[in-house]
């Protein structure tokens, strides 16, 4: 270890810093971007607009003050910038004036904005918004005795997805369409009916039509992957459905010039995973075509240059995110040129893909940079020429947070799985100070979806494991994303399975290097982490602890009580829990509780409504049937994001220390 320098520890939390949301100019002299940190006093995060030129120099702030401002948009001609903020109580839209520096909300909503785009001749802006609607009582008490105080109304409930995560239940309304004065006034509805409209939007350029996705079914919540572009005329404010297929149609994006427009989707196959791939629909000819057809990876997002010739996708690959240049002309992927793979660095509790780009119109990139030490930082590269690919960072917002600290270098490997041979990716991270003649606890961290990946991105809660002194291994067993559609679809109606023996391959693997100690093994993972330690702990005993986060045990109660059920009944079972409650069970972990012997821990947030805490008190519950060593940690407040407030990361990552410490693990210094 470096002289002066200590481990991580969890207040350092607090100390995290990063990038997110790029605006670059059109000549791509400047870069506007939300700079993220941590409010110790408020447990949560604050953001505020900073610019910089391309160059590195001249960073300063646009916008300053305790609250959070976000969805920064410069308008047409360069000279406002848009953005929503909380600071005024509710989020609000704002207008900066970046000549004069002039600040000026100009909307006063009820609901807050998203979707945020200027219309192209810079006079109003459109945004999606949720408008309520009286709520539905087909019961009235009668007698109520004046002065009297009687309990409050009951609640009815007919919709099919009446609560989500994140936000609770649902209150009755849909999300519309607004339009609204740049000068500021009265938002102007778009839309309207029983149905949600948002998402990515597009004007043409002469700005009479706006492209929107949604699904604009009568049964939309028994198809909840099925939408179609949709175009409305913003003189008549009619809507025509541009798209006519089963699947997921999104993010449509007109051509600087007007006669293209690219989106992603793919035919609904019913499968747990397809591939997005990006099309090209000929506005005059309305010929439509693939670009991405022999990409076998899922295109994320997109962007075109400014010469409607070309599109920059952004895919996960490997664990990485990449951008590349795909040709309106020929054939895939011979004219995909990669531009990056350095993109990420926004998901700070675990090692996720994520990050954002922007494109300007003489091909200068701005991005957030990946990097397995710290949070995104801003980067800028050129999209082609002799620079492309090499890339300048120009901030350093985390100097504070990694100077005098040692944080975990990461290894990436990968492994034959002992199944069948299946070439699986890993990351080691080395505690800081690390010895490889001495012996190490080895902490297992596995991710959730079941299908997204983990890759070579910071990650604060790994890095605590790793600064206690754990040999931290993460994997991307099969079902992870970003290794083809074949990959992912090995788990389809087949999870967990194979995927425990990818994961103990990767145990394997690494205990051969010979400095981890074999007493000393410990699984932990969230979600579909969760499901997983809880399926590993009841094939095997092995380890000597286990912390399983905001799990699924019983797929049969899952389905039936979490938010998305139309969703998971649809795509990841053959059919509905009472016509296969025997394949039901044989996925689920709870079917294995009575093999369990490893003292295991439950931990969920007590407002999850995507892996409701039922699922946790169930495995609890037959544990203590068996007396086998085990406790339940209840997150208040907390939704399946267990982690969305600063202190609760800190408290999710010191209860699992705490358990391993209690069974052999290493203790606080």
């Amino acid at each position: 270890m470096a002289d002066n320098h200590q481990p991580l520890s969890a207040t350092d939390v607090f100390n995290l810093e990063y990038v997110s949301s790029p605006d670059i100019t059109a000549d791509g002299d400047t870069v506007y971007f939300v700079r993220q940190q941590m409010d110790k006093f408020k447990d949560s995060k604050t953001g505020n607009i900073w610019k910089i030129s391309s160059d590195g120099d001249d960073l300063l702030p646009v916008t300053t003050g305790e609250h959070y401002d976000w969805s920064p948009v410069l308008s047409p001609d360069e000279t406002r910038l848009a953005f929503i903020s909380n600071r005024s109580g509710s989020p609000q839209i704002y207008i900066k004036w970046l000549k004069s520096g002039e600040l000026v909300k100009i909307s006063s909503l009820t609901s807050s904005p998203s979707g945020l785009i200027w219309a192209p001749d810079g006079k109003s802006l459109v945004f999606s918004m949720f408008v309520p609607a009286a709520p539905k009582r087909p019961v009235s008490l009668s007698g109520k005795p004046k002065g009297a105080t009687w309990a409050d109304d009951a609640i009815f409930i007919e919709d099919t997805i009446y609560r989500l995560d994140g936000s609770g239940y649902r209150k009755p309304g849909n999300t519309q369409l607004f339009t609204l004065a740049a000068d500021g006034g009265h938002a102007r509805q778009l839309t309207d009916g029983p149905y949600n409209h948002g998402g990515t939007l597009s004007f043409t350029p002469d700005g009479n039509t706006l492209y929107f996705a949604a699904s604009r079914f009568d049964d939309a919540e028994y198809q909840p992957l099925n939408a179609e572009i949709y175009r409305l005329d913003m003189t008549s404010k009619a809507i025509e459905a541009i798209t006519d297929r089963n699947g997921p149609d999104s993010q449509p994006r007109v051509s600087p010039d007007g006669k293209w427009l690219a989106y992603t989707g793919y035919d609904d196959k019913g499968t747990n995973y397809e591939n997005h791939q990006l099309y090209l629909k000929n506005l005059k000819s309305g010929e439509v075509k693939s670009l991405t057809a022999d990409l076998d990876r899922s295109v994320s997002t997109f962007q075109w240059d400014g010469d409607s010739d070309a599109l920059y996708i952004s895919y996960d690959d490997q664990g990485k995110t990449r951008l590349d240049k795909v040709s309106v002309k020929g054939k895939r992927p011979r004219n995909r040129t990669e531009v990056t793979d350095m993109i990420g660095g926004t998901s700070l509790g675990r090692p996720y893909t994520s990050g954002d780009f922007d494109i300007s119109d003489n091909g200068k990139m701005a991005f957030t940079l990946s990097d397995t030490q710290r949070p995104a930082e801003l980067a800028v590269t050129s999209v082609s020429g002799r620079k492309a690919g090499k890339y300048d960072v120009l901030t350093d917002f985390n100097a504070d947070f990694t100077d005098g600290k040692d944080t975990a270098k990461v290894e990436e490997f990968w492994v034959k799985s002992s199944y069948d041979g299946l070439n699986v990716q890993g990351w080691i991270m080395y505690p800081p100070g690390f010895d490889k003649s001495k012996k190490y606890p080895l902490l297992l961290e596995i991710h959730g979806g079941p299908t997204a990946a983990y890759g070579p991105q910071f990650s604060m809660e790994l890095q605590l494991f790793a600064a206690r002194g754990y040999v931290v291994l993460y994997m991307n067993p099969r079902g992870s994303s970003s290794y083809g559609k074949e990959f992912a679809q090995t788990i389809m109606h087949n999870y967990p399975s194979q995927d425990y023996d990818d994961l103990m391959s990767g145990v394997d693997e690494v205990i051969k290097r010979g400095f981890i100690d074999e007493e000393k093994l410990y699984v932990t993972g969230g979600s579909g982490g969760g499901t997983l330690t809880t399926w590993i702990v009841g094939n095997t005993d092995r380890f000597a602890a286990a912390v399983v986060a905001k799990p699924v045990m019983n797929w049969y109660s899952f389905v039936l009580t979490a938010d998305f059920y139309p969703f998971f009944t649809q795509y990841w079972f053959p059919g509905m829990p009472w016509d296969n409650t025997e394949h039901y069970m044989k996925r689920s972990p709870i079917s294995l509780a009575g093999n369990i012997t490893t003292p295991t821990m439950l931990l969920t947030g007590e407002d999850d409504y995507r892996t409701p805490i039922g699922e946790s008190e169930q495995l609890y519950q037959a544990l203590k049937l068996q007396k086998v060593d085990t406790a339940m940690v209840r997150i208040p407040g907390a939704s399946h994001g267990i982690t969305a407030r600063p202190s609760n990361l800190m408290a999710k990552v010191e209860y699992i220390l705490w358990w391993f410490e209690q069974y052999g693990g290493l203790a606080k210094p």
